[in-house]
């Protein structure tokens, strides 16, 4: 699994490069192509057209899993412009199997936990950093 800026940002630089095929062809190596965190990336029109171009080959080919914190209903966050979140929403949605989960995050849950935690113990304490006013 990896970060979906991070694949983003490699195909950005293949297709600058005329690459972007060989790297499509590549991506289609896997069977399934896990991406994490589908819905941090900016509304930069380069990023959300290799993004569709992403999604539109997978969809034809191979599958795609994804992970995003904000429903498929906000992908005009994602897509600026409406034409290409309907179309991208569309090939994510079709034949697909969504698992919405509604559970609290675990890395907010861990930070909570750790804060709940008391300090050092008083035997650490010096003069220095112990006040009695």
């Amino acid at each position: 699994m990896g970060r979906t800026t991070d694949l983003v940002q490699r195909l950005q630089t293949a297709r600058r490069e005329l690459e972007r095929e060989r790297m499509l062809r590549s991506l289609d190596t896997f069977h399934l192509l896990i991406r994490d965190d589908f819905s941090d990336l900016s509304r930069d029109e380069a990023e959300t057209t290799v993004l569709f171009e992403l999604i539109a080959v997978r969809y034809e080919r191979r599958s795609l899993m994804i992970t995003a914190n904000q429903p498929f209903s906000a992908g005009d966050r994602l897509f600026p412009d409406e034409t290409t979140a309907v179309a991208a929403v569309d090939r994510l949605c079709h034949k697909a199997v969504i698992l919405e989960m509604n559970a609290e995050s675990t890395r907010r849950k861990e930070t909570l936990q750790r804060q709940r935690k008391p300090g050092r113990p008083a035997q650490y304490a010096t003069e220095k950093n112990t006040s009695t006013d």
